[in-house]
C-alpha cells in the first residue's frame, strides 16, 4: 500500500470524521460550548473583580500611597513627610497621576457629654478628599468638611450612635502630640457618613488637615500621600511610577495596594483558584466526551485498521490520520466556540453590563453605580481555548495507542 502523504492523510482525515455527521455535530458542538463559556467566563470574571478591587481601593485607601520608610510596619506620629505639599505638588505637576491628596493621621480620645471612645482621627485636604475617597459622598446627616482649617469634624454612624452626639454637637479630642505634648482641641459634628463598613464607622474620625497639623504640632508635615491612577491597568504599576518621581527623596518609599490591603490580594488569588477549578471541571467533561467519541471511533474501525496494516499501512500512519481528525475537531469546534463568544464579549467590553442584584450591594455600601467590564487581553481570550485543545489531543493519545498493538489478521477477524 502506498504511504500516505501528509495531502492525503489529512484529506482522508476529512473524510473520515464526516462519516458518522450526527456524532461528528454533537462532539464540535460540546467543544464550541466549552470554549464560549471559557471566552465569555475568563474575561468577565477578571473583569468584574477587577472592579471590585478598584471601587474597594476608591472608597478610601487609594490605589498606592507615598510614606516615610518604616510607616507602615510601624505608624507613629513622628514618622511623617516633612514639607508635604511640595512633594504633592511635584506628583500633581507631573501629571501622571487621576488625584493627589495629603492625609495624617493619629490616634485620639474622643469625648462628649456623656461618653469617650478611643479613635482613628485622620486630618484629610478638604477638597481633593472627594477624588480618592467616597467617605465625602456617604454623608447621611449633616455635610462635609468644608475648610481647610476649620474647627469641624465628621464621624461614622456607629460612633455617633456610641457618643450619643448629632450633627452641631461639640466632642473634645484628646491625644499626643509629635513632641510627646498634650494635643487637644474641641471641635463640631457637622456630618455623619455611613461606609457600610463597621470598622470605619465606629472607630473614624476625619478633620481638616491644617487643624490637624495645628493640634498635633505637625508644621507643614504628614503621615502619607493617596494616589490614584490615571487608567485600571496602570494600578499595578503605581508603586514605579511614584519610586520613579521620587528618586531624589531616599526617606519616602511607594506603597502599592496589595501592600496596603493584603487580603484583598488573598481574596483575588481565591478567586482566581475558584476560576481554575471551574475550568478544570469542565475539561474534564469536555476531556471525557471527547475521549468516548475517540475511544467509540478506534473500536468501530479495528476490522479497517486491520485491512490497511495488511495492505503495507504502518501504524504510524494510521495513528498520524486519527490525530488529524482529532486536530481537525478541535480546530473546527473551538473556532465555531471563538466564532460565537468573541462579537458578545467585545460588545460587553464596549457598553460594559451589570450583575443582578450589583446595583443594590453597590448602593448598600454607598459606592458610585458602575459597570462590569470584560478584561480584554490575549491571555483571558486564549486561556480556555488552549487547555482544551491540549487537553483533547492529548486525551486522544490513549484510544489511538491501541493501533500500535493491532495485529492484521486478529484486527480483520473483528466482527
Amino acid at each position: 500500500m502506498q504511504q500516505l502523504g501528509g495531502h492525503s492523510l489529512f484529506a482522508l482525515a476529512w473524510r473520515n470524521i464526516w462519516r458518522h455527521k450526527r456524532r461528528t455535530i454533537l462532539t464540535l458542538s460540546g467543544i464550541a460550548f466549552s470554549c464560549f463559556l471559557f471566552v465569555f467566563v475568563t474575561p468577565v470574571q477578571y473583569g468584574a473583580f477587577d472592579s471590585m478591587v478598584d471601587i474597594s481601593l476608591r472608597m478610601f485607601v487609594g490605589h498606592a500611597q507615598l510614606q516615610k520608610k518604616g510607616y507602615l510596619d510601624n505608624p507613629q506620629i513622628n514618622t511623617v513627610i516633612p514639607d508635604v505639599d511640595a512633594v504633592a505638588n511635584r506628583l500633581r505637576n507631573s501629571g501622571r497621576y487621576d488625584a493627589v491628596a495629603i492625609r495624617a493621621a493619629s490616634f485620639a480620645l474622643v469625648s462628649s457629654n456623656q461618653r469617650s471612645y478611643g479613635a482613628q482621627v485622620l486630618g484629610v485636604e478638604v477638597d481633593n478628599e472627594y477624588q480618592v475617597s467616597g467617605i465625602p459622598s456617604m454623608i447621611k446627616r449633616g455635610e462635609f468638611l468644608s475648610s481647610n482649617n476649620g474647627q469641624q469634624l465628621v464621624l461614622g454612624r456607629a460612633l455617633a450612635k456610641n457618643l450619643k452626639v448629632d450633627v452641631g454637637d461639640e466632642l473634645t479630642l484628646l491625644g499626643s502630640g509629635v513632641d510627646g505634648s498634650v494635643a487637644a482641641s474641641i471641635l463640631q459634628v457637622v456630618g455623619i457618613f455611613d461606609s457600610g463598613d463597621d470598622q470605619l464607622d465606629r472607630f473614624m474620625v476625619e478633620i481638616p488637615l491644617q487643624t490637624f497639623q495645628s493640634m498635633f504640632g505637625m508644621h507643614d508635615s504628614a503621615h502619607m500621600i493617596i494616589v490614584s491612577a490615571r487608567r485600571p491597568e496602570q494600578r499595578d504599576i503605581l508603586p514605579q511610577l511614584l519610586s520613579g518621581d521620587i528618586a531624589s527623596m531616599p526617606d519616602l518609599v511607594a506603597v502599592g495596594w496589595e501592600e496596603l490591603i493584603p487580603g484583598l490580594k488573598e481574596m483575588w488569588g481565591l478567586k482566581k483558584a475558584g476560576g481554575l477549578v471551574f475550568m478544570l471541571i469542565l475539561t474534564v467533561v469536555v476531556v471525557f466526551s471527547i475521549f468516548n467519541t475517540f475511544l467509540m471511533s478506534v473500536l468501530e474501525r479495528t476490522k479497517e485498521f486491520g485491512l490497511m496494516l495488511a495492505l503495507g499501512a504502518r501504524p504510524r500512519n494510521i495513528i498520524s490520520m486519527v490525530m488529524s481528525e482529532s486536530l481537525m475537531l478541535s480546530v473546527l469546534g473551538l473556532g465555531a466556540g471563538l466564532l460565537l463568544s468573541l462579537p458578545l464579549v467585545l460588545y460587553l467590553a464596549e457598553t460594559g453590563f451589570m450583575y443582578p442584584g450589583m446595583d443594590e450591594i453597590l448602593e448598600q455600601y454607598n459606592l458610585p453605580i458602575d459597570k462590569v467590564f470584560p478584561q480584554i487581553n490575549l491571555f483571558n481570550i486564549l486561556l480556555g481555548p488552549s487547555i482544551i485543545f491540549f487537553s483533547i489531543n492529548l486525551a486522544a493519545w490513549i484510544p489511538v495507542l491501541r493501533i500500535h498493538r493491532l495485529k492484521p489478521v486478529d484486527a480483520m477477524r473483528t466482527v
